[in-house]
């Protein structure tokens, strides 16, 4: 924008300089001619009446003592002053009796018969072209360096112009995408002409409106974490109520599981308004847990679990709450909507890109739509696929290739 105004107005500034300049300069070259046509003039006008009194000497006193050539010619022939051939305008003249005014090539000759007692002499001088010209060239570069000297400053004067528009414009863009980096703290500060003052006012005002959203975002989640939490204190008593000692600590660990979940989840939702820092983990290790986890679960469900999962690190770019997150969702869809004894795996593999994470079953399988968010074909909340669809840098869904289903999550590498 602000070089578009620039040039916008150089433009402008260039179209009106023409228009005034143009007509000048050619004022200034017909003012340039009349002066010497006029200095001519005044020239023949002393020597004419010397021309009518014959005198010869007196003549050529006068020519000479000119400062234009004059060539006066005689009705005997003679000519006097600057020698030169009669020209067709001096035969007019002296057929006529009518003084003329006529073009030579880029010269002007002026002639003047003077009728006496002897003849009709003719008076002639030639004004010639750089005499017509004479300070033209020197005025017309004035008038081309002070056009030049206002467009640098119209353009000077517009850049100004245009910068105290695009600045105000420029925080306003800055401002915005620090916000959406999470920078909630940060307000525009209103400035330039009255419509920014107004966008930079309503900006402010939406930051406002967020961080008001995200305080009562968090505070739901708390009230929400305090309700889980009773049933869940109530559980771990349960537990203790329990014969079977590995029963007990088995539903007692899963208690615990749910605990730390809703922790993760409030602190998630308490770093959302400060800014994001870079995630990492090694998604070997994380696998590994997640899916000891679940294989207790799979052996009392009769399922057989293959796992392949690299035994040194994997680092991908991905917090481990949110990855563990995600397999668990993973693997949560299979045991709740496949039959019990339906095998699975898990396999982890590194690649250039990060990691390839691929989980598979042999059960009935369902349609590429069910992936949508909320959509679910088994009633529940239809929202395990996107959690794992939100850490991955893509995620694909497919029919495995002994049947089942076979989902690919390709985990994003740690920058550097």
């Amino acid at each position: 924008m602000r070089a578009r105004l620039t040039l916008l107005v150089g433009a402008t500034t260039v179209l009106v300089l023409l228009a005034f300049l143009v007509p000048l300069a050619l004022l200034v070259r017909q003012v340039a001619e009349d002066r010497a046509m006029s200095r001519a003039d005044d020239v023949l006008r002393t020597v004419v009446p010397l021309a009518g009194s014959g005198d010869r000497d007196a003549i050529r006193l006068a020519v000479t003592a000119q400062s234009v050539p004059v060539s006066v010619f005689l009705p005997d022939g003679t000519v006097l002053g600057q020698e030169t051939d009669r020209s067709p305008a001096v035969r007019l003249a002296a057929a006529r009796g009518e003084a003329l005014t006529v073009a030579v090539d880029d010269d002007r000759e002026i002639v003047v018969p003077v009728v006496g007692a002897s003849g009709t002499t003719v008076v002639s001088t030639v004004v010639a072209d750089d005499d017509l010209r004479h300070g033209v060239g020197r005025a017309w570069l004035t008038l081309t360096g002070l056009g030049f000297v206002l467009v640098l400053l119209s353009l000077l004067v517009a850049d100004r112009l245009a910068r105290a528009i695009t600045a105000p414009i420029t925080e306003l863009s800055a401002v915005s995408h620090r916000l959406a980096r999470a920078e909630l703290t940060v307000r525009a500060n209103p400035s330039g002409p009255a419509e920014l003052r107004e966008v930079a006012g309503a900006l402010n005002h939406l930051a406002d409106r967020i961080q008001v959203l995200l305080k009562t975002e968090r505070e739901r989640i708390a009230d929400l974490s305090h309700r889980v939490r009773t049933p869940l204190t109530a559980l771990r008593l349960e537990t203790e109520s329990l014969r079977d000692p590995g029963e007990a600590a088995r539903v007692s660990a899963a208690a615990d599981e749910v605990a730390r979940a809703v922790t993760a989840l409030i602190e998630q939702a308490r770093r959302r308004d400060e800014p994001p820092t870079p995630a990492h983990s090694d998604a070997a290790a994380v696998v590994r847990d997640r899916v000891a986890f679940w294989a207790v679960l799979a052996e009392d469900t009769g399922r057989a679990l293959t796992q392949e999962i690299p035994s040194g690190p994997v680092p991908v770019a991905v917090a481990a709450d949110e990855l563990g997150a995600a397999l668990d969702a993973l693997l949560g869809n299979v045991f709740a909507h496949t039959p019990d004894g339906t095998a699975f795996g898990v396999r982890l593999t590194a690649a250039p890109h990060g990691a390839l994470l691929t989980v598979t079953d042999e059960g009935p399988g369902f349609t590429p739509e069910a992936a949508g968010r909320g959509v679910s074909a088994a009633g529940s909340t239809g929202l395990g696929l996107d959690i794992a669809r939100q850490v991955a840098a893509s995620f694909t869904i497919e029919a495995a290739p002994r049947g089942g289903t076979e989902v690919r999550l390709r985990l994003p590498a740690p920058p550097g």
